[in-house]
């Protein structure tokens, strides 16, 4: 049997855990799952970037830290990750999240306070 998220946690507002049945906990930054979001749009503008705008109009949610408003599952094989700017399309299966983010040591883990996570949007 392959792993499964087993706890996912806000360990800063920025910052989200998740400890994986087979005993690994891996963190993601809110900006790196933001930009590796695997929705179809979000992988267009990957594959065909634009040139930045060289005065870029920034919406209200853009000038504020990028957070994730809700996680909620989707089945039994991924989570939808809604964000902070509006973003909530990408559907996160469970073999690319453990993909993406970074392999925490056990030091690491017992150093960690929790944020709980909620869906209040």
């Amino acid at each position: 049997m392959d792993a499964v998220p087993t706890n996912l946690a806000l360990v800063t507002p920025n910052r989200l855990r998740i400890d994986w049945s087979d005993g690994a906990a891996r963190e993601y930054t809110v900006r790196e799952l933001r930009d590796r979001c695997p929705c179809a749009t979000c992988r267009e503008k990957r594959s065909h970037p634009q040139p930045p705008p060289l005065l870029p109009v920034l919406s209200p949610a853009e000038t504020q830290p990028l957070v994730i408003r809700a996680m909620a599952p989707v089945g039994n094989y991924a989570y939808a990750i809604a964000f902070s700017d509006g973003h909530d399309t990408g559907i996160y299966t469970i073999e690319y999240l453990r993909e993406l983010g970074s392999t925490m040591t056990n030091d690491e883990t017992s150093m960690t306070n929790e944020i709980p996570m909620t869906n209040d949007q």
